[in-house]
């Protein structure tokens, strides 16, 4: 009796380790997210200010802050100068940034600015392929929906900017490229597909990195800047809400080294998802993860701040920044292209696993 039951309960123990692995191999097929990604790194950012002209007015500097958000974590944030700052916010995208007023007894020889700080940028990634009413969370496990974005703000990011319209040649290539798409992300990714296999990234001759985006559909090739300004006219004149995003760049095969310039990437936003990343210069230049750069950003970024034609303060005099992530200063309300720049990066030990991570989220 003893070794029959014995036999029926290893029989049914067996039975219940199987259905548990159907089970989770079934739920995997499904389409769940695979792990988090993470890159944790120390990024510096140097700003050499020169001497200024005892007879001088005070020179007014502003230095883009990085972006806090469940994406791009960061800590220990360091200002280091021989002149003080404050720190204020743009009242209409939340970019942050530090100013400097510097007068001639400050500045009777050249001297930095440090921005230091730690920074662990998760993976965003959308799963658009599997299951399009649900949104990505940073712990990279499918969620339901973030918060909707308010009316105002969906207005806002409708609008044209000063070298991305949405009439004219925008419009009409929005049109034709849009031509049977069924629904908001259908037409996205239209957009994305005549962007991606009909520019060029060439930084070759004149003309490109303003983010003009007519010069960009006429050149039909440029830099990110000229990519997104592109991709995201057209989203607009087709009714969908897409705004700009710049930060830097970290090399994929570097664990450390100067940083040359920055980099700059999209999204969109469609109701039910939410904003839905976009890396269209990166998908022209890594034709293996064309399919990705829809809907995904890589850990492989430091993103500053968002938004064109930028008025950073009353003080601010000239106009309008075309976009903002290198320092901006003016001399006697005129703007002032003598300063320095050098951007560097670190890589360093792992953040916290990702459940931690999506605890913390969760807590926010």
């Amino acid at each position: 009796m003893k070794t029959r039951t014995a036999v029926f309960l290893s029989a049914i123990l067996a039975f219940l380790t199987m259905a548990v692995v159907v089970s989770a191999v079934s739920v995997s097929s499904a389409g769940d997210a695979p792990p988090v990604t993470s890159r944790s790194f120390e990024f510096t950012y140097t700003v050499t200010v020169p001497a200024l002209p005892a007879t001088s007015a005070p020179l007014r500097v502003w230095i883009p802050l990085p972006d806090h958000d469940a994406y791009q974590k960061i800590s220990d944030l360091r200002i280091e100068a021989s002149v003080a700052h404050t720190v204020e916010q743009h009242a209409e995208h939340g970019n942050e940034f530090a100013v400097f007023v510097v007068n001639t007894q400050q500045a009777t020889a050249p001297f930095d600015i440090v921005l230091s700080f730690h920074a662990t940028r998760y993976e965003h990634r959308v799963p658009l392929a599997t299951n399009t009413s649900l949104g990505a969370t940073a712990s990279g496990k499918t969620a339901p929906a973030g918060a909707p974005e308010s009316q105002l703000m969906l207005a806002h990011w409708l609008q044209p900017d000063r070298l991305v319209p949405t009439n004219g040649v925008i419009a009409q290539l929005a049109q034709e490229n849009t031509a049977g798409a069924t629904d908001t992300l259908d037409k996205a990714r239209k957009i994305y597909e005549y962007v991606v296999s009909t520019m060029r990234y060439d930084k070759t001759g004149e003309g490109w990195g303003h983010g003009d985006a007519v010069w960009a559909c006429t050149a039909k090739r440029g830099n990110c800047t000229d990519f997104h300004s592109l991709f995201i006219g057209m989203m607009r004149a087709s009714g969908i809400p897409a705004r700009f995003e710049i930060g830097f760049p970290l090399p994929a095969d570097k664990t450390a080294g100067d940083i040359p310039g920055y980099h700059c990437w999209a999204e969109f936003y469609v109701e039910g998802i939410g904003w839905i990343p976009v890396d269209a210069s990166e998908a022209w230049k890594h034709p293996d993860k064309h399919e990705y750069f829809f809907g995904a950003h890589d850990v492989n970024r430091i993103q500053f701040t968002t938004g064109r034609d930028l008025r950073l303060d009353a003080t601010q005099k000239g106009d309008p920044l075309n976009y903002f992530i290198y320092p901006y200063a003016e001399l006697d309300g005129k703007p002032f292209d003598k300063l320095q720049s050098h951007f560097a990066f670190r890589d360093v030990p792992a953040a916290p696993p990702a459940s931690a991570h999506a605890q913390a989220i969760g807590n926010d």
